[in-house]
């Protein structure tokens, strides 16, 4: 796993490339720790099949371990108070650890609520371990059938 200095420097060059922004990037609003799975589906895709990413399903932690989220489809994370955020991918840059899910850069695409979650303009996906699809076991006799590849991210919220 990166260090914390290289991990800063990451998302500070990232999120600053994403928005073109002219000054240091913010420090996150919100920091949570996700730990749960990548959702992955036996698919057709152009004459094989594929393993495609369904959804993920994520509890979403503060730095003392106190659950306050979830993360799922959309890609969406929602607050214990009921607001939502759903986000639209704007980078994504490959782990720097070959066997776990890219790192990202998303922008709020809508809102609901009125809680923590409202206000998030930016989400960050970094520190991935795990959550790569099978490399084999999706074909005719798969198709149609889901895994479930175990995962944890930090994903730092950023308000407008």
């Amino acid at each position: 796993m990166p260090s914390t200095r290289v991990h800063w420097f990451f998302v500070s060059i990232v999120f600053a490339g994403a928005l073109h922004a002219q000054e240091p990037a913010k420090r996150p609003a919100i920091e949570a720790f996700a730990k749960g799975v990548q959702i992955y589906a036996c698919t057709p895709s152009h004459g094989s099949f594929a393993w495609v990413l369904k959804a993920p399903e994520a509890s979403l932690s503060d730095a003392r371990g106190h659950v306050f989220g979830k993360h799922f489809a959309g890609p969406s994370w929602q607050a214990e108070d009921g607001s939502v955020v759903v986000g639209e991918a704007l980078n994504l840059s490959p782990s720097p650890d070959a066997g776990s899910i890219a790192w990202l850069v998303l922008h709020a695409k809508s809102h609901t609520g009125a809680g923590e979650m409202a206000s998030v303009q930016y989400v960050v996906r970094t520190r991935t371990e795990g959550g790569v699809a099978p490399a084999m076991g999706c074909d005719a006799v798969h198709a149609g059938t889901e895994v479930r590849v175990p995962y944890s991210a930090v994903y730092l919220f950023f308000r407008g």
